[in-house]
């Protein structure tokens, strides 16, 4: 039982239906030998990856290990998933996809936090069954963890800074999830994060900087040959796509939207607000439509109808207040759709590696409208030419293929096994 060891997956995958490739350039050998040959013989798992909400929770996050996962499995490996019980229709134990998935009963929900009490100890045994365990952060829980699997490698993935409203409560949160996360930190062999300028936006840039950490951008689907069954006329089309909350800032990107004048103009805004952790603000965004019936909300989307969706529009708005890299921005970019979005920290990281869209202070409807309107204004070879860019630099391979390697080089070094001849190029990001 080991990493490498390939298996026969006899039912459609998760990430077949989700047009996830398959890598044709895998084989169990060079650095995944190298791990193959390292690791030790007894492990149940050959990674396992903690978070708090897993898939049929959507969310940027649960997509991102879902593909991994999912990703993983497709190409061999035994991947477990430990997860709350966000639903409690959903059972405790199940295979998903070739991934073993473990749920704990969640026994309320504070915020956006679930609140189980089996959660680390059901987490910490299935660390102990593998040989690398990753969990995810931002989560109240992932120091306790990492410090309960000192025996194995850890590698901690850090999306982003936990991002709350601001209150009392939250801060307390806030607070207490920095310094589980800082802990976890801290006893990882490795640190993953989605772009180099997240990290260094991070607060814990002092910390992470310190460890040996790895920039990874998410897996992102190629979306193009969607219908534009959302299109409405002519004119132009601004699309959004993501959880209805409060730090996506779609309040602002309606208010720019409506200093617009233009009657054939159309916004488009897709994403669930019903089963969102933490409340939708749908409520809050149906005032400031107002009868402006140009402005459409879609509720949530999935499969072919995002990539209908990518088809319809002309311009992606990302106006985020807080955001970790947006894979949804990354993906509108692959089918030659520019994204404008907020100059923050990881959120800007999509716009800045390709150079196609804009980036706009957070909170700003003026500057959201110019940016909107300028790249309204550019030329079909310009939008291929930035497609072509990201479809290069953003892929599920390529985030697999990253995941794969670091896990090859941190699982020999933590069990101190020395292999030679097996030396590869190095294809992870810094």
């Amino acid at each position: 039982m080991q990493w490498a060891a390939s298996r026969d997956h006899r039912h459609a995958t998760e990430c077949e239906r989700q047009q996830i490739p398959r890598n044709p350039r895998f084989r169990p050998q060079n650095s995944h030998e190298f791990l193959r040959k390292a690791v030790m013989s007894d492990h149940e798992f050959d990674v396992s990856i903690i978070l708090n909400y897993y898939t049929p929770y959507v969310s940027g996050l649960t997509i991102h290990t879902q593909r991994i996962a999912e990703g993983l499995a497709a190409r061999g490996h035994r991947v477990a998933v430990v997860t709350t019980q966000h639903d409690e229709t959903l059972p405790l134990r199940e295979n998903l996809a070739g991934v073993s998935v473990f749920r704990t009963p969640v026994s309320r929900t504070i915020g956006r936090g679930p609140v189980s009490p089996q959660f680390i100890s059901v987490a910490r045994d299935v660390a102990r069954r593998s040989a690398i365990v990753n969990p995810h952060a931002p989560m109240l829980e992932v120091g306790p963890i990492a410090l309960g699997t000192r025996n194995r490698a850890l590698v901690t993935t850090h999306h982003m800074d936990l991002w709350l409203p601001s209150g009392a409560v939250n801060n307390v949160a806030r607070r207490a999830v920095d310094v589980s996360t800082s802990t976890a930190l801290r006893v990882s062999d490795a640190i993953v994060v989605n772009s180099k300028d997240q990290a260094r936006g991070s607060k814990l840039w002092p910390l992470i900087k310190r460890r040996n950490w790895r920039g990874i951008a998410p897996p992102c689907l190629d979306r193009r040959g969607g219908e534009p069954d959302y299109r409405d006329g002519a004119g132009l089309h601004i699309g959004f796509l993501g959880r209805i909350v409060e730090d996506k800032g779609i309040e602002y990107l309606i208010r720019a939207f409506q200093r617009l004048d233009d009657p054939e103009a159309r916004l488009l805004i897709g994403g669930d607000w019903i089963k969102v952790a933490g409340g939708g603000i749908e409520d809050r965004l149906r005032p400031l439509i107002g009868e402006d019936k140009r402005i459409r909300m879609l509720g949530m989307l999935g499969g072919r109808q995002i990539d209908n969706f990518y088809a319809s529009i002309d311009v992606f708005a990302l106006p985020s207040v807080a955001e970790s890299f947006g894979t949804v921005q990354a993906e509108a970019m692959m089918v030659d759709v520019p994204s404008v979005t907020t100059n923050l920290p990881g959120g800007r990281s999509p716009v800045l590696e390709t150079g196609f869209g804009r980036r706009v202070p957070p909170r700003d409807p003026d500057a959201l409208a110019r940016a909107i309107t300028e790249l309204a204004a550019l030329t079909p070879q310009e939008r291929a030419e930035g497609g072509r860019r990201a479809r290069e630099l953003y892929s599920v391979d390529t985030s697999l293929d990253a995941y794969e390697e670091l896990f090859a080089q941190i699982s020999p070094m933590r069990d101190h096994a020395r292999v030679l001849g097996t030396r590869c190029r190095n294809t992870l990001m810094r």
